[in-house]
Formats: C-alpha cells, sequence, structure tokens
C-alpha cells in the first residue's frame, strides 16, 4: 500500500531487492532499511527471517511501512528521523539504502515534502556523501551496505569514499531506465550541466556494494 505522499517502489527499489537477494542472510541477521518508503526492502528481508530496522524521514512513509508490515503479519521495527539518528550506537549485518540522488537546481535549498524522496542538492549527493561517512561505523565485521543511487550523482566517489572509510567497495549492479518525470522535469539543465549528453535518452542506476572486512 503506497499513501498519498510516499515513494512508490519503482526501478531504483527492485534494483536494489535483486542485490539483495544475491547477499546470504542468515535468519536472524540484523538489518537496516534506511529511506524505506513502503517498506517494500524492510519487508524483503523480513520474509527472509531478518531482524530488520526500517527508517524514514517522512512519518507517512513511517505510517504506510508499519501498515505494509503489519498487513504481511511481519515483525518490523519502523522509526522515524533522519536517515541514521534512529539507530546510534547500534550496528548491522546489513544496511540497505535507496536515498535521494537526483540532481536538483535551487543551490544549497534542502528539499520539502514528498520531494525528500529523490531531490538531494545540486549535484545529488546531499545523502549520499553523509551516508559514506557515516555507514562504517553501524556495520559489524563482515558487514554489507547495499546503496543504490543514479550515475548522474557520481557512483564513482561513492565507491572511493566508501573505501577511504575502510570498506572493499564495487558497482555490483547496473541497469538502464528511461527517463522518470523528475529526470525528465529537469532535463535541460542536466543537459546544461553536462551530467546528460546531447544522446543521453536514459538514466542509469547502479548498486554499489560494500563490506567491512573482517
Amino acid at each position: 500500500m503506497v499513501l498519498p505522499g510516499v515513494y512508490a517502489p519503482q526501478e531504483d527499489t527492485a534494483l536494489l531487492a535483486g542485490a539483495l537477494s544475491d547477499e546470504a542472510l542468515p535468519p536472524g541477521a540484523a538489518v537496516l532499511d534506511v529511506g524505506t518508503g513502503t517498506g517494500a526492502l524492510a519487508l524483503t528481508a523480513a520474509r527472509r527471517g531478518a531482524l530488520v530496522t526500517a527508517v524514514d524521514v517522512s512519518w507517512r512513509a513511517v505510517y504506510a511501512a508499519r501498515l505494509n508490515a503489519a498487513r504481511a503479519g511481519l515483525r518490523i521495527r519502523v522509526r522515524h528521523g533522519n536517515l541514521f539518528t534512529p539507530v546510534r550506537g547500534e550496528s548491522f549485518d546489513l544496511v540497505l539504502a535507496n536515498p535521494p540522488y537526483v540532481p536538483a537546481p535551487g543551490g544549497g535549498r534542502r528539499p520539502r515534502g514528498a520531494a525528500r524522496a529523490w531531490d538531494a542538492g545540486h549535484d545529488g549527493r546531499l545523502v549520499l556523501d553523509r551516508i559514506c561517512r557515516e555507514v562504517p561505523a553501524l556495520l559489524r565485521p563482515g558487514g554489507v551496505l547495499l546503496l543504490v543511487q543514479s550515475a548522474l550523482s557520481d557512483p564513482g566517489l561513492t565507491v572511493g569514499q566508501l573505501r577511504e572509510s575502510g570498506l572493499k567497495a564495487a558497482v555490483t549492479r547496473r541497469q538502464r531506465i528511461a527517463f522518470g518525470p523528475v529526470v525528465r522535469g529537469r532535463e535541460p539543465w542536466l543537459r546544461r550541466r553536462g551530467l546528460l549528453s546531447g544522446t543521453d535518452n536514459e538514466e542509469e542506476l547502479v548498486v554499489v556494494r560494500a563490506e567491512l572486512p573482517v
């Protein structure tokens, strides 16, 4: 169930779910899903026997995730808050992240309302950089981060920052998709900035996998 104003599962959700299916996830593994939205990925992990915590900055998303968990008969701890703030001091075997990653005009203005699910500052890295800085402290030895983002927001920088933090990181999945309404609406601006070429008519999504060595 998708409540009004909550990010609906789309191609990026499916791409991250595919990466999740590749992970060995023993029953009882501690999983964190940040930016959970409807809770789709949290539910997928819970169905595999994981102990799942889901976080979202949107109260509507929190309610949607709780409702969807109840409808599915699954136990998920859903918390309201900004990224990792609600789980300070905790650690996890797996962190799932589908953060906002679309570059947005408007300088340093922080997005409001539903746009918080996709707008991510002038370079698309408003949340990505914070994840790269903070996620190592939340991973247990051998723990894994699975993060989905657009090629528009520099996956190479994400991989580089995670490696500088001591993680083993690489892009493990790629998928090209037709422009969605957000990218299509700012297509001229993205082309002027050189983030889209004159011939690009698709957006590339990638999954970055990072692991904390044992």
